[in-house]
């Protein structure tokens, strides 16, 4: 028997989850992602746009495309026994490790900081090929005289000119103030002057995408009218935390208009252009942090991600992208585009950088949206890592994983096999139900929780919470390619009035769901390249809660994997020798 039966209502009756065979051997189906709509720019988009606001019109196409899509039968029209929940939310559970610290929730955003680099491990050794300039570079340059934050200030802005050049227009930015940013740089010069940093963080280079509040800049949303119907009057607590450490902010990043696509195309502000090829997409909709860290001008840079929005970035920019358990970063002073599904994430040069900044913005209080006790942040030790010694279990379901680029596949299953004949872990052979059903009920949730209003939709989610805890009674990690094609082309038609290219969104936003619709805590690593050049990512989600966890995996893959990292195209080295 299958994974459902046909309902006379024209949706599915699923099965209960106790009648289902989680093993490899299960009979329940895998449903590619099979989508029906065209790609569209331009004029076709406006007119596609106004069909679907017509009063009866728009009705009537929005049936038809929910229909030939699925989302009817596997959504809006389907039954099951599962009782509704409707936020991902989880209780917090600490989990003690020998290999785990936790942070008191009541230690200023410093003091975490410093707590985090007292669990990395000694220095990573440049790469005589490429490796990408870290948070402790920068803080080691700093204190030993090399170089100051007001001369990498004068670096950052000069290199930001160079790439929005029009030989280059990778339109990293869509604001920047170089007055700020020399400001800032000053203040922090003058403290290490004074042997007085306030954390390894003091001067470092840190960029915002501008669905975040940061002053002394307006936050668009990748629009050109949200800054004016509402004003940004207060830096929101990811920043401010990050500003209390000495961050040096210098600027807002593009995205995606509004974080509604997942290209980084945005016909306001230019299309972010992928450092490993200009001519290739940084997906999004974070696009511009994921750049601006795969171009060397930021070792980190937030992002926010509401339907792989940092972790896809990341993925085909060749950088760390990891996004936490929901409701373990505040969330005010972000646009509420998506409430439920979306949360602040890093974008970072290495691992290492992602640890200092999730200590430096993670831990939440009162600002967090719905009932849920405060976390602490758990930090892996990795001075003392020893990969070996943890028997690590890495869900893998195969049909999912290998529906991908070739490429993709090959990479990906080389990497985990790598890890696994290195540190002796395990993959656990997996079924995981429903994920093209996971997938259309996100974008349903997505597109609902744009416009403001809570649909039924969400009453899927508890099933699918209740899937995944069971996966993980089975393994501690699920391992899943990042993505299931690497960068696209920017087409010239797309540049000036923005795409609809559903057929690559759904190969890119593949693996990315879980994370978002289901609140769990998810990392993106660097692990080699396509034929072309282009960055692969392989993603690792956890139990609520178990971020410590997974970065300390995603350290032993970088490990793996560092010395294999290419130079991008476009790149900058911010510490260079004058």
């Amino acid at each position: 028997m299958g994974n459902f039966m046909r309902e006379k209502g024209g949706g599915m009756v699923y099965k209960s989850l106790q009648e289902i065979d989680f093993g490899p051997h299960s009979q329940y189906l895998y449903v590619h992602s099979d989508v029906k709509a065209p790609r569209m720019t331009g004029l076709l988009v406006k007119v596609f746009a106004w069909g679907l606001e017509a009063p009866i019109f728009g009705g009537i196409l929005s049936f038809f495309l929910k229909k030939n899509n699925l989302v009817h039968k596997l959504v809006s029209f389907a039954s099951l026994q599962e009782s509704p929940h409707f936020t991902p939310s989880h209780p917090y559970q600490e989990s003690r490790s020998e290999d785990t610290k936790y942070l008191d929730a009541d230690m200023s955003p410093p003091e975490k900081v410093q707590q985090a680099v007292d669990c990395l491990s000694p220095p990573i050794p440049r790469n005589p090929n490429f490796r990408r300039w870290t948070i402790m570079d920068y803080a080691r340059a700093y204190t030993s005289g090399e170089t100051t934050p007001t001369m990498v200030a004068r670096r950052f802005i000069a290199f930001l000119q160079e790439s929005s050049s029009k030989d280059l227009q990778m339109s990293f930015f869509i604001n920047s103030d170089a007055e700020d940013i020399l400001k800032q740089a000053a203040e922090s010069t003058a403290r290490y002057k004074r042997g007085e940093p306030i954390s390894v963080l003091d001067g470092v280079p840190v960029a915002v995408k501008d669905e975040i509040d940061c002053l002394p800049y307006p936050t668009t949303g990748g629009t050109k009218w949200m800054h004016r119907v509402r004003k940004c009057t207060n830096d929101a607590s990811c920043v401010s935390r990050l500003r209390s450490c000495g961050a040096m902010i210098v600027g807002k990043t593009n995205m995606h208009e509004l974080g509604g696509g997942i290209s980084g195309i945005n016909p306001h502000y230019g299309a972010a252009r992928n450092p490993y090829n200009r001519r290739k997409i940084t997906g999004g909709s974070s696009s511009g942090s994921a750049a601006v860290v795969a171009a060397g001008l930021c070792p980190v840079a937030l992002g926010v991600d509401g339907g792989g929005s940092v972790r896809l970035p990341a993925a085909l920019c060749g950088v760390v992208g990891m996004k936490p358990t929901f409701a373990c970063v505040p969330h005010d002073g972000v646009l509420p585009l998506n409430y439920t599904i979306g949360m602040v994430g890093i974008l970072a040069a290495t691992v290492e950088d992602a640890l200092i900044a999730y200590a430096a913005i993670g831990g939440d209080a009162s600002s967090r949206p719905f009932d849920n006790p405060v976390p602490k942040i758990g930090l892996p030790e990795l001075k003392s890592a020893n990969y070996s010694s943890l028997n690590i279990k890495m869900a893998r379901y195969e049909k999912w994983f290998d529906d991908c680029s070739d490429n993709i596949r090959t990479c990906c299953s080389d990497a985990v096999a790598n890890l696994c004949e290195t540190y002796g872990w395990k993959t656990v052979d997996v079924t995981i139900l429903d994920i093209e059903s996971m997938r259309l009920a996100h974008y349903v949730t997505l597109a609902t929780e744009c416009s403001n209003a809570i649909s039924g939709y969400l009453d899927k989610l508890n099933r699918q919470l209740e899937i995944h805890r069971k996966i993980f009674s089975m393994a501690d990690v699920i391992v899943t390619p990042s993505t299931g094609v690497t960068a696209y082309t920017i087409e010239d038609d797309a540049v000036a009035t923005g795409e609809l290219d559903y057929i690559n969104g759904a190969g890119l936003v593949r693996y990315m769901i879980a994370g978002n619709f289901l609140g769990l805590p998810a990392i993106t690593v660097p692990v080699g390249y396509d034929s072309s050049g282009l960055p692969i990512g392989v993603q690792f989600i956890g139990k609520p809660w178990s971020e410590s966890l997974l970065m300390y995996i995603a350290s032993a893959m970088q490990t793996l994997c560092l010395s294999e990292q290419k130079k991008p195209e476009v790149f900058y080295d911010m510490l260079a020798d004058d």
